[in-house]
């Protein structure tokens, strides 16, 4: 909100802050000066002046309020500061009086929870509920996607999570105790959790002994911790080879996984009673693995047998399905025939986005446009979309952190786009395909433990959820819900900016060298915070009021402002995360604006609001001296 200049009455005096801070920059605006470089909300300069003018009585009193960021502020900003403080205590007390007033300007309404989801790979629960109460809660993160829950073979190895023994919620992650601790606390900080499901199959034919809790198994169907025995499970006992045939695709092993037999009422009451359990506990909703791999009947009775049970309505809880689409293969395990149940995979994002950014993502074939528009795609409304995943990351489908600017680009992108539920990878950095989490031993992972050296060290965790540009448009992503895609404009080669309507505003440069241009937006005129390249607004754009703004985006990197990111409303104050990537680090680091060499205020300008300062202190004297007086005299 903006408020027309004026000066304080004894009726607003005790407005709050953040209304003085709006009113201190628009008196500096008045004055033609910058003030987005020093006014935020952790480093402003704003006078009060209660003399008998506000408060109809006692003596002549001033107070500074003044914040400055880490103590640090360039000969050049205390001078301005100095200026500032003059040209405001000018302005209070030189002004007829008058109330406060909104401007033109609406006010901002606060940005509701989005739906961002975080995948949160092999994170113990611990660790999940501790980034719930420090993250995720904070930034605005709508979910966090954990790991399957239930007990598993032992094994370092990752993909010892997805060949379970039984629903116990006794795993490698955490005990049942832990994970009812961890919905609870997310819960508490506004989050929910989504539980990775695994229904389609259990532990591997090759495999027989006891799982992470100690339940027994065999590779001849026998299960009796659930219980399930070898007439719950499929009759073919050989791997899927045919993808074009149906009941070879959802009737045979995957990858010789024990499959079981989700047409049979006991199969599914065993998973129905395991969901539901979940959900009790107090699960947002699931991520359902390997689902073209159940028939789309059963996933439909699995479905209407677990709200029968549990009371609830379909749109209580997220039911997201891993379908893995080709148009090559059988049209019964396509995704659209579980689009009644919940939402889909859509697999063609994480692909269409790597050949995008490895190439030119204003391509008329490939690029960034034409994603979502295929009426062979998931619907938007349906679709579940990453730039890359634990599966994906391992082939050679999608972007990764091994891909450093253009990874982070594509997720900036997906978040600022709108299409899809999107969903931002955690793992961990790894140089072997079967590796587990860092430290994790056969039967437990240890607690999460951000990386603080910037070097992407294999073995260790990436931590993303708190990367710098991560955070930043995740924020942008929930300022600029339910718009729009507007402005959309390609400024060069690699080169594209869009707007979300009237609420922000992406341009994403992809090419090795940096570019100046002016950029048309919807925004209200203002200055704004580059959430993407830093994390304490020391970034900034201004938009004009027609809409446009002038910057130099550098070479792999991005300007992305919203309005829910003002300096006047600003509360970080950290540059960057400790857990960035190094390069990422660096690019922030680099001097100005967007990458341009600071702007310098101009002298003219400092030197007109120092003198109108001291002009009008002058005539405070001349009055106070007056008044002194006249009460001798009298």
């Amino acid at each position: 909100m903006r408020f027309s200049l004026g000066n304080v009455t004894a009726a607003n005096a005790n407005v709050d802050v953040g209304y003085w801070i709006q009113y201190c920059e628009s008196v500096m605006l008045k004055a033609n000066m910058r003030a987005n470089v020093f006014i935020t909300k952790h480093e402003h300069i704003c006078l009060f002046a209660e003399s008998s003018m506000l408060r109809g009585k006692g003596t002549a009193m001033t107070r500074q309020i003044m914040k400055r960021r880490n103590g640090q502020q360039s000969i050049l900003q205390r001078a301005l500061a100095t200026a500032a403080t003059l040209a405001l205590t000018a302005a209070m007390l030189c002004t007829p009086a008058s109330p406060l007033t909104p401007s033109a300007h609406a006010e901002i309404s606060s940005v509701n929870r989005g739906d961002v989801i975080v995948i949160a790979f092999q994170t113990n629960w611990r660790s999940v509920a501790r980034e719930c109460t420090e993250t995720y809660g904070p930034e605005g993160v709508g979910y966090v996607q954990v790991s399957p829950p239930q007990e598993t073979i032992t094994g370092t190895q990752w993909w010892t999570s997805y060949q379970p023994v039984s629903y116990k919620l006794d795993s490698k992650l955490g005990t049942e105790a832990e994970f009812t601790n961890m919905i609870a606390t997310c819960k508490a900080a506004g989050v929910g959790v989504i539980a990775d499901a695994v229904i389609n199959h259990m532990a591997g034919a090759d495999r027989s002994g006891t799982g992470v809790a100690g339940s027994k198994f065999d590779g001849e169907g026998n299960f009796p911790a659930v219980p399930y025995t070898p007439s719950d499970f499929h009759d073919c006992t050989e791997n899927i080879i045919n993808y074009s045939n149906a009941d070879n695709v959802q009737n045979c092993r995957l990858s010789g996984l024990q499959d079981l037999d989700t047409g049979n009422a006991n199969v599914r009451s065993k998973i129905v009673d395991y969901m539901a359990k979940l959900l009790d506990l107090g699960v947002a909703g699931f991520r359902v693995d390997a689902v073209k791999h159940i028939a789309a009947a059963d996933v439909a009775a699995l479905k209407s047998e677990l709200l029968a049970k549990t009371g609830l309505d379909e749109n209580d809880f997220l039911f997201e399905q891993e379908v893995i689409g080709s148009t090559s293969e059988a049209k019964e395990i396509q995704p659209v025939n579980y689009l009644g149940t919940g939402k889909v995979s859509e697999f063609n994002v994480n692909a269409r986005l790597k050949q995008a950014f490895n190439g030119d993502i204003n391509s008329a074939t490939f690029g960034l446009s034409g994603i979502g528009t295929s009426s062979s795609w998931v619907p938007s409304n349906k679709a579940a979309v990453w730039v890359t995943n634990w599966d994906t990351e391992r082939g050679d489908n999608a972007l990764t952190y091994k891909d450093g600017s253009r990874y982070l680009l594509a997720n900036a992108f997906l978040l600022a786009y709108n299409y899809g539920q999107p969903h931002v990878y955690a793992g961990y950095y790894f140089n072997n395909n079967d590796a587990g989490a860092p430290s994790a031993s056969t039967t437990q992972v240890p607690d999460m433990k951000c990386p603080t050296d910037g070097s992407q060290t294999s073995g260790t965790w990436q931590c993303t959820q708190r990367w710098t540009a991560i955070r930043g448009m995740i924020g942008f992503h929930n300022a600029v819900a339910h718009t729009k895609v507007t402005d959309w404009k390609e400024y060069g080669d690699n080169v594209v900016g869009f707007g979300r309507a009237d609420k922000g505003y992406l341009a994403i440069n992809n090419s090795e060298s940096p570019l100046e241009a002016t950029f048309t937006t919807s925004l209200p005129a203002g200055t704004y915070c580059n959430v993407y390249a830093v994390g304490d607004c020391s970034k900034t754009v201004t938009v004009h009021r027609d809409g446009t703004f002038t910057a130099t985006v550098g070479a792999g990197s991005a300007i992305a402002i919203h309005v829910g990111a003002q300096p006047a409303t600003w509360t970080s104050t950290s540059l960057t995360d400790p857990t960035d990537p190094s390069w990422f680090v660096q690019q922030a680091k680099a001097d100005g604006v967007d990458g341009k060499a600071p702007s310098l205020i101009s002298a003219t300008a400092v030197v007109a609001a120092v003198v109108v300062g001291i002009a009008c202190i002058g005539v405070i004297v001349v009055v106070v001296c007056w008044r002194v007086r006249r009460k001798a005299r009298s």
